[in-house]
């Protein structure tokens, strides 16, 4: 792995560690949605041995697969945030970091937070599968979680404050350059926060705990649709008058994991009513709720596709020698889609009854995710390959 990058680093590079945890958490859904895990919302170290000893073959081998893959990436995941963390100290003390402070690309910053987050995540999924006993002892840890989460907003909140108030005050906020999507990555930061903090509010049966992680999750969500509605048009303007920004165009995609982190948060925040405040919430909601989100992900997905084919990016950045750590931002969404699938499936159709679980429509309905995981492994690997041992 390449070292002491100086003021070639940039802050971007964190992306990779993001999509390491993100592809773990991929691996984690087929226990989360295959693997029986009763009064738990998740299921935990015996559940998992439960299935791997039940004699089925091929829920254990889906177990031994699952596990694999979620040891595999999440250990990169943490590999790679720990040469992130010593590059970025740094890369802070060079003039490229100052430079990087005084121009519109200081939203790149917003990928630590938005990074650290995912970690905590990895985290909460490596202990709930190899941990025995945890979850006798869970409610004692999500106090901790939402503070980990919170104190991850607040960071990613003084980020964003400190750029966005600098560029409101004094202007020169260049529009033409920011002819992309780019922007958006502070407001996946919040969203990630906001899902993150809506894990303790679903998954808790301490009302106040579950309260307390229901407000803050709608605290940021709020900011989410709020900035979010604001990047997009400031985007598109310039897009629709400049073209979009060749080496940025992957932005088109930013929306999709936004689109995942936000449904789950919804599911999560409905659980959290359901389970501690007596409220009454139809599976067919869900249904409803990620089709239209699932929706909105194809429709950028088309659009980013047929743009950066057109413009020959994938040909350049992802399948040839062209190098851009911009790049990186193509894993999030394969990831997102992936995940947000699953919840369609699982939470919605099969939880409505709509579809029996493990009947052949059931399987069939994740082959396109299949595909799209393993596609996203494979550009994850030519990434790494290209831009981290190079």
């Amino acid at each position: 792995m390449r070292s002491q990058l100086g003021e070639s680093y940039s802050p971007m590079y964190f992306l990779a560690s993001l999509g390491s945890g993100g592809i773990a958490v991929t691996f984690f859904m087929f226990l989360m949605f295959m693997v029986e895990h009763p009064g738990r919302p998740i299921p935990v170290f015996e559940d998992v041995m439960a299935a791997l000893l039940s004699g089925n073959p091929w829920l254990a081998g889906l177990v031994v697969l699952s596990v694999a893959g979620i040891v595999y990436f999440g250990v990169q995941h943490y590999r790679l945030l720990v040469w992130n963390i010593r590059e970025y100290a740094g890369f802070r003390k060079t003039a490229a970091f100052a430079s990087l402070r005084s121009t519109d690309a200081e939203v790149q910053l917003m990928a630590l937070p938005l990074t650290y987050a995912m970690g905590v995540n990895v985290m909460f999924i490596l202990g709930a599968v190899f941990v025995p006993g945890l979850w006798g002892v869970v409610e004692y840890l999500f106090p901790f979680a939402m503070a980990a989460f919170l104190a991850i907003g607040v960071y990613a909140s003084s980020i964003f404050l400190l750029f966005f108030s600098r560029v409101i005050a004094k202007g020169h906020f260049d529009c033409e350059r920011n002819n992309s999507l780019s922007q958006m990555l502070s407001i996946f930061a919040f969203s990630m926060v906001a899902v993150g903090l809506s894990a303790s509010a679903a998954m808790s049966h301490n009302a106040v705990t579950s309260g307390l992680g229901i407000i803050l999750a709608s605290v940021f969500s709020a900011i989410v649709v709020t900035l979010g509605m604001i990047k997009v048009v400031l985007g598109f303007r310039s897009m629709l008058a400049n073209g979009i920004n060749y080496e940025a165009s992957v932005s088109l995609w930013i929306v999709i994991p936004i689109l995942t982190v936000m449904a789950i948060t919804v599911n999560r925040v409905s659980m959290g009513l359901v389970h501690n405040f007596n409220a009454v919430i139809h599976p067919w909601f869900h249904i409803v709720f990620f089709s239209m989100a699932i929706a909105v992900q194809v429709l950028f997905g088309l659009l980013g596709y047929r743009v950066m084919k057109q413009m020959g990016y994938f040909s350049e950045f992802i399948n040839g020698e062209g190098k851009s750590v911009v790049t990186y931002a193509a894993i999030c969404p394969g990831v997102a889609f992936f995940v947000l699938g699953n919840f369609l499936i699982n939470k919605g159709l099969v939880a409505a009854g709509f579809v029996p679980q493990f009947s052949l429509v059931y399987f069939v309905l994740y082959v396109p995710l299949v595909l799209v995981q393993v596609q996203t492994i494979r550009v994850l690997g030519k990434l790494n390959a290209k831009l981290l041992r190079a």
